[in-house]
């Protein structure tokens, strides 16, 4: 099964897309006008069988977004995304392992140069997945958080 997920905000959106272990296969963010033709393009394009909205910032303009242009027959899930920016941080890390002096510094005091956004997109689909199988602990597992 592949999820769609997607980390709302008031000007940017997370988008990601993960696989029933909970490898990202994509990672984009988008601005919030862009976001309905950057999901249909992204379910179109991986097979996302099902759409994970985290449920607390701009979700509700999102969410009707997304319904608007999604198929109906496409699953769309509220998902806790609580504490999510801070696991989205270890995911960045762990996919992209400091180098040079800064792999001295302890993780939590970097800060990653990019957006996390797509990276809170993809911790919100791992906790769908989670949900869904009772807790098998993507997370934990794949990226030790």
């Amino acid at each position: 099964m592949r999820v769609l997920g997607v980390d709302p905000g008031t000007r940017k959106v997370g988008l990601a897309v993960v696989d029933e272990s909970g490898l990202p296969l994509a990672l984009e963010v988008a601005p919030v006008e862009a976001t309905a033709s950057r999901a249909v393009e992204l379910v179109r394009s991986y097979g996302a069988e099902v759409v994970a909205l985290g449920g607390l910032t701009g979700h509700r303009t999102v969410e009707e977004v997304l319904r608007a242009v999604l198929p109906v027959e496409l699953p769309l899930h509220l998902v806790d995304e609580r504490r999510s920016s801070y696991d989205a941080r270890a995911l960045y890390w762990h996919l992209h392992p400091p180098r040079g002096l800064r792999r001295l510094v302890p993780r939590g005091m970097l800060f990653p140069p990019e957006p996390l956004d797509a990276y809170a997109a993809a911790v919100i689909a791992c906790r769908f997945l989670d949900q869904r199988s009772r807790g098998a602990g993507r997370l934990n597992r794949l990226f030790v958080l």
